[in-house]
Parts: structure tokens; C-alpha cells; sequence
């Protein structure tokens, strides 16, 4: 079990039985807009720590949105192994870059 299982099934665990003074049961009493609030907080956070260039910063914050996502996945019944066989999916796809759409600015 990796560290991202675990974290997985300490959330699943915080949904199933309230722990007093738990921010992740918190997050789940006050429901799917905090959850989603705080994801969002957590994305600009990660861009904001980026850009300034400190690595130790990035990962922190990284690590923010991993877990409040992680929140988000068990509040929407998403199990981590659905993430996991998506992403294995895509890494076995070749040749999938996205052609962007190029805007003539002269009309």
C-alpha cells in the first residue's frame, strides 16, 4: 500500500465515523461546496508557490491539493482505483497531443 492508499483509506474512514476535532470531518459535515472551495484555494496555492520558484513550497502545497482532492474523491464515492486505472490508461496512449484551436487576430 503507498502513501496515496493510505491517505485513501484514512479519509474513507473519516467519512464513516465522525472523530471530534477531525478538519477532514469538518470538510465533510459542511459538504460538497467547502470541499470544493477549499480544492480551489488549494489549485491556486500550488500556482502561486510555483511560480515563485521554492521547491519545499510547491511540494507542501502539492501535497494541500492531493488531500483535499482525495477529500473530494470519497465525498463523490470516486475510489482512488478508478483514478489510478485512468491515469495507467492515458500513459499507455501514444501520439495524443491536442491540437489548440488558432485564433486569426486580424479578423
Amino acid at each position: 500500500m503507498d502513501i496515496l492508499d493510505m491517505l485513501y483509506e484514512t479519509v474513507l474512514s473519516r467519512k464513516g465515523e465522525k472523530q471530534e476535532g477531525s478538519y477532514t470531518c469538518y470538510l465533510f459535515e459542511q459538504g460538497l461546496d467547502k470541499i470544493l472551495k477549499k480544492c480551489g484555494e488549494e489549485c491556486s496555492e500550488v500556482i502561486i508557490a510555483a511560480k515563485n520558484g521554492k521547491a519545499d513550497d510547491t511540494v507542501g502545497e502539492l501535497s494541500d491539493l492531493l488531500y483535499h482532492l482525495t477529500v473530494l474523491m470519497v465525498n463523490e464515492g470516486i475510489e482512488l482505483d478508478a483514478v489510478k486505472d485512468e491515469l495507467y490508461r492515458r500513459h499507455a496512449k501514444t501520439g495524443n497531443l491536442k491540437t489548440f484551436h488558432k485564433v486569426d487576430k486580424n479578423t
